[in-house]
């Protein structure tokens, strides 16, 4: 019998927990079950397997980071959007590498997987920002996918302290936002 209180939701929320703190390579059901007070074979009275829960995690971190990202950029728009943005996807990153690292690489199984809603959820706030900047569709799908490449690397290379010179890495940021920007504006073709 399950125990009271522990649900798929409950088992999905502290895996998420334990991920930020350990990475989500470390993460395990041995320590899923430390963190909420169980043995382990409990855990599978609420999930399948540890990549279930891991594509669990990818769910709950996307949908977070979509209404991060929503939030942030309500109300403003152009430069001040991707400002906006680029500094929740920054902040989402540092605070839930976790999470967030779950969701790289996700794929959809199907049209009823809730992973895909929840991706999109992210990607949304990403595209309302570039339509401000009046691209064709291409070059909206180029420049998407730009702006989480270079988000994700300097997240990653943030969290990671892999910036070498003594440089301020918020000016640094604050530089490759000026810079993305002048290049959308500037509707920069190849």
């Amino acid at each position: 019998m399950p125990r009271a209180g522990l649900d798929a939701a409950t088992v999905a929320e502290a895996a998420a927990a334990v991920s930020d703190e350990t990475g989500i390579d470390r993460l395990s059901m041995n320590l899923v079950a430390e963190r909420l007070g169980v043995k382990t074979p409990s855990l599978y009275k609420h999930v399948d397997s540890l990549a279930a829960l891991t594509r669990q995690i990818a769910v709950i971190g996307a949908n977070q980071m979509g209404d991060a990202l929503r939030d942030a950029v309500q109300g403003v728009s152009g430069r001040d959007a991707l400002a906006a943005a680029a500094h929740a996807f920054r902040a989402f990153v540092m605070q839930y590498p976790g999470r967030y690292a779950a969701t790289t690489g996700a794929r959809p199984t199907g049209p009823d997987d809730e992973l895909a809603p929840a991706l999109r959820r992210g990607l949304d706030p990403l595209r309302a920002v570039l339509r401000g900047y009046q691209l064709d569709e291409t070059q909206e799908i180029h420049s998407l996918r730009m702006i989480r490449s270079v988000l994700h690397g300097f997240a990653d290379l943030e969290r990671s302290d892999g910036f070498q010179y003594a440089t301020d890495v918020d000016e640094t940021f604050a530089w490759m936002i000026d810079f993305i920007d002048q290049g959308l504006s500037g509707k920069v073709t190849t």
